[in-house]
């Protein structure tokens, strides 16, 4: 029979043991944190009906979405989470409590050209807070903060999360008569970070069409700089030209205000005028998160205030705000320049059991009994040369060898072996358990990004 060539497709991520357990504990990590504010774990569907996916319609999403039929069925894969959160809150409506506040990490979709730390299957973790009618501003500030939290515990610390308001920006365009191009313009200047004003300044000009005079305009705006304070005054000199501005105005100055009260210090946010989000369904505050030291790496997180999204499905008025880690990319980046601490225990196991006689119940009666008392073991039962044994637990990366042979069950002691200092002590199989649960948590204790 011929063999088939075994390889992975571009553009998906397959890691080996070692790193998937790194990803995993940021997983951990996020959904500790998620849940620390109250929000519940989501998990839709991979694949939807084409339709439900697509309803919004048009643009790059309808050119990147893998779409595929079975029989008469037209479906696609999803290419994000929040579509999904807006058809699931629109069909689950009456059995939901608002605001419905809920996190998911999951794989998404996307047919894009795959390039270094481009995927095109990747995973996102998301937080969404959906409202009933109305959502308070209060939401906007505290998506921020749970951004700051859960990368703080992350390990990061050299990152800054970007705000602005769509409704300021939308206002600035409308008392400059740029309202019909608001949109084109926005996604024009989400570019401003890639390929910097000058290029802006010949897109806005070239293909949205806009007066060299207007695209001056909008460039010094877009060139507010300055501390939050410095920022909001410069805003302030454009009160009163337009209502939407001046909401939106307002809108930033609270969000800002409640960041400091939630415990954001500063230097970790900035209100950023050329924050802008490329998506047409963002509809009030936006975000962007980066690593202050690795600017190259671009956005690690997103999002932002949609008031229209669950408008494809239903009537009711479902406004919501979220944010959504890109974790594939953001863990492909770190583990390249190797920003992920090698003093995380990755080891499948705690403890491996390594019997040396014949004989395995008593084997069998350690493992069961340090697993009954917390400890991640595993049980070694290939009948091998001792030197065999030790080569799979180095290869494993295992913390504890735990050997027992006919001393040890005469003696009713195990013998733990440290396997990074190379020390060995016979204790009572309840003293084991006590003494590698310490070792761990102590090891396990740090952070998984090194910033």
């Amino acid at each position: 029979m011929p063999k088939v060539n075994p390889r992975t497709l571009s553009g998906f991520m397959e890691l080996a043991p070692k790193e998937q357990m790194k990803l995993e504990k940021m997983m951990e990590i996020l959904r500790r944190s998620y849940a620390r504010y109250g929000f519940t774990p989501l998990d839709t569907p991979v694949i939807e009906a084409a339709e439900v996916l697509l309803a919004k319609g048009g643009g790059e999403t309808e050119k990147q979405i893998y779409r595929f039929t079975k029989g008469d069925s037209d479906l696609a894969l999803r290419f994000d989470l929040t579509v999904p959160l807006a058809k699931y809150v629109a069909a689950h409506y009456g059995e939901l409590a608002f605001p419905f506040r809920r996190y998911q990490i999951g794989k998404v979709y996307r047919g894009e050209r795959a390039q270094r730390g481009r995927f095109r299957e990747f995973y996102q973790a998301d937080i969404d807070v959906i409202g009933d009618g109305k959502l308070d501003i209060l939401n906007e500030a505290e998506i921020p903060a749970i951004i700051y939290s859960t990368f703080t515990e992350l390990g990061l610390k050299n990152f800054k999360i970007r705000v602005n308001n769509r409704k300021l920006l939308n206002g600035f365009y409308a008392m400059n008569g740029m309202s019909e191009k608001a949109g084109d313009i926005m996604r024009t200047v989400d570019k401003l970070d890639k390929i910097g004003p000058q290029k802006v300044k010949e897109l806005l000009i070239d293909e949205v069409g806009m007066f060299p005079d207007k695209s001056e305009n909008v460039l010094d705006f877009m060139a507010i700089q300055g501390d939050n304070a410095y920022v909001i005054s410069r805003l302030e000199d454009y009160r009163g030209m337009d209502p939407l501005f001046d909401e939106g105005l307002d809108e930033l100055i609270t969000v800002t205000r409640y960041l400091s009260d939630f415990g954001v210090p500063e230097e970790n946010f900035a209100v950023d005028l050329t924050i802008a989000r490329g998506l047409d369904y963002y509809t009030g505050t936006v975000y962007e998160t980066e690593m202050t030291k690795h600017p190259e790496i671009g956005s690690v997180c997103s999002g932002g205030r949609y008031d229209n999204l669950a408008g494809y499905y239903t009537d009711k008025a479902l406004p919501g705000v979220g944010i959504s880690i890109g974790l594939t990319r953001l863990f492909y980046v770190l583990n390249e320049q190797g920003l992920l601490s090698e003093e995380l225990v990755t080891a499948p196991c705690d403890a491996l059991i390594l019997p040396m006689t014949d004989e395995l119940g008593p084997a069998v009666a350690a493992a069961t009994a340090l697993r009954r008392a917390g400890v991640r073991t595993q049980l070694y039962g290939e009948k091998r040369k001792f030197k065999a044994k030790m080569a799979y637990a180095d290869k494993i990366g295992v913390p504890f060898a735990v050997l027992i042979g006919e001393d040890e069950v005469r003696e009713g002691v195990l013998s733990v072996k440290d396997m990074r200092s190379g020390e060995q002590q016979k204790l009572t199989p309840a003293e084991a358990a006590a003494f590698i649960r310490a070792e761990i948590e102590k090891r396990d204790g740090g952070a998984v990004i090194l910033d």
